[in-house]
């Protein structure tokens, strides 16, 4: 269930105008981090971007 809070909540951060990718995917971890079930690095470390982070 982590990794697709994670996708979800990056993906609807993309929504938002102004938002770069790379900056989706920090608000994204940040936001599932806010939970204590989600602390653990597994549910959010290993999410890398590749390619145009823009």
């Amino acid at each position: 269930m982590g990794l697709c809070n994670l996708m979800v909540k990056f993906y609807q951060a993309l929504t938002h105008e102004g938002v770069s990718k790379s900056e989706a995917l920090r608000q994204a971890q940040l936001e599932i981090l806010q939970s204590p079930r989600y602390k653990d690095p597994f549910y959010w470390a290993p999410f890398v971007l590749v390619g145009n982070w823009l």
